[in-house]
């Protein structure tokens, strides 16, 4: 047992150092998006394009799925990745296209129960992570937590299974890589539960990317389930802190080596939904609720393991609940749930602009070179300047509704709308 447990300790030691030398190669590369929100959640490609209209005649492919959902796609290499929900069939799949063509390379479908859901949230609501090696997808019903990894074949190298989801609106988390670790937020529900139903057990949960093996769990504080993916801070070259977000700790920082917070700050009551971003040395999240109040919240990153996190500023008016801002320079872009975009100062939160946009909106915002895409729930999509001076470029109606964030990859639009994924390639761009 003794030797057990000193081989855990090694492997844990062996791999958080690992994980401290940075962000996988193939994460860093400017012609992957290979998790949500693109390259550690930004949402921005400063070298790219996007026109200010299309029609249906110029995607260079459109490919049926089988059902809405909001699981967004990714890319790596030549393929796209994401999940669709088949609830007639009581199964979840994880499907991989060729970026050029559109076609099916493979699709591996699994067991899982239809259970309640948000109005607005589907089965297939994850978001897969991906590098040159691996995928990694995650999904959840009542009963089980599950996140797999597939070599790019589709053939299953490892599963894990983590028991029981609690959750009022369903599962939405997804993985990200980090070094060589994988790493889950698992928040889940405490308050707010139905008569008999058990509160749920908060952890960020790393494994070994290579073998599935629990590196560190990091018990968190559990109130309400909360979805955002983690980012990671970077310091001389290094990935040093593990940056998350939830309603029972704020937003924190974990250590990616040992798997112990580092600090946090109790900004939120609420729900926290959408993605933190790290911009410097700020680290922004938000949370609100369906019906409102929500606040975006910029807290100074400590400078040193004696200091403490510093909130900054609070935006109290038209902050995103769901969408996730994007960074550009030193402007932050956003869209809140009902139509209403801004730019605001980073460093301070002075707002630069504000303007009604109209519709409704959970998929987030990115930034393709000087232009801002907002796809509403409704599918229409605004484009407008990313730059100090409002400026509407165009809009398209897509033609269906839109849930999921979309992905840009070598000049390749990728967008989920209705039972679709559409590329605009680059030709057409």
């Amino acid at each position: 047992m003794k030797s057990l447990c000193l081989n855990r300790v090694l492997l844990s030691v062996l791999i958080g150092a690992v994980s401290l030398c940075g962000r996988r190669a193939l994460a860093d590369s400017p012609s992957q998006w290979n998790r949500f929100h693109g390259d550690n959640g930004q949402g921005y490609v400063a070298d790219g394009t996007l026109p200010a209209a299309w029609d249906a005649s110029d995607y260079t492919w459109t490919r049926k799925l089988g059902s809405r959902d909001v699981s967004s796609p990714i890319v790596v290499g030549d393929s796209v990745m994401l999940l669709v929900s088949h609830p007639e069939k009581q199964k979840i799949a994880v499907e991989a296209l060729d970026l050029a063509s559109g076609k099916l390379k493979w699709s591996k479908s699994f067991d899982q129960v239809p259970h309640h859901l948000h109005t607005r949230n589907t089965l297939a609501a994850s978001t897969p992570a991906g590098d040159d090696e691996f995928i990694f997808a995650a999904w959840s019903d009542p009963m089980h937590t599950i996140l797999k990894c597939f070599d790019h074949d589709g053939n299953v190298v490892w599963s894990r299974d983590f028991g029981t989801w609690q959750s009022q609106h369903g599962f939405g988390t997804s993985p990200v890589i980090i070094g060589d670790l994988v790493v889950l937020l698992n928040s889940q529900q405490a308050e707010q539960l139905k008569e008999g139903q058990q509160a749920g057990v908060s952890r960020m949960i790393a494994l070994d990317r290579e073998s599935g093996q629990t590196v560190w769990e990091s018990p968190l504080t559990t109130t309400r389930s909360c979805y955002g993916v983690p980012a990671v801070y970077e310091k001389d070259g290094e990935v040093n802190q593990i940056i998350a977000s939830n309603s029972g700790n704020g937003l924190f920082a974990i250590d990616p080596a040992s798997g112990k917070m580092l600090w946090s700050i109790p900004v939120f009551s609420q729900r926290s939904c959408s993605t933190p971003i790290v911009v410097g040395d700020v680290a922004i999240g938000s949370h609100g609720s369906g019906g409102g109040g929500n606040e975006l919240v910029a807290v100074r990153i400590p400078a040193t393991k004696d200091a403490q996190p510093e909130e900054l500023y609070r935006i109290i008016r038209n902050a995103p609940y769901v969408p996730t801002p994007v960074v550009k320079g030193d402007r932050l872009f956003m869209v809140d749930d009902r139509g209403i975009a801004q730019c605001v100062k980073a460093e301070t939160g002075e707002v630069v602009w504000f303007k009604r946009i109209g519709g409704n909106f959970g998929a987030s915002p990115i930034i393709i070179g000087d232009t801002m895409l907002m796809i509403s729930l409704e599918g229409k999509a605004t484009l407008v300047a990313a730059d100090d001076e409002f400026k509407k470029l165009g809009e398209v109606d897509l033609g269906g509704p839109v849930g999921a964030t979309p992905a840009f990859v070598d000049g390749n639009l990728l967008l989920r709308v209705d039972d679709e994924l559409r590329c605009l390639g680059a030709k057409r761009l």
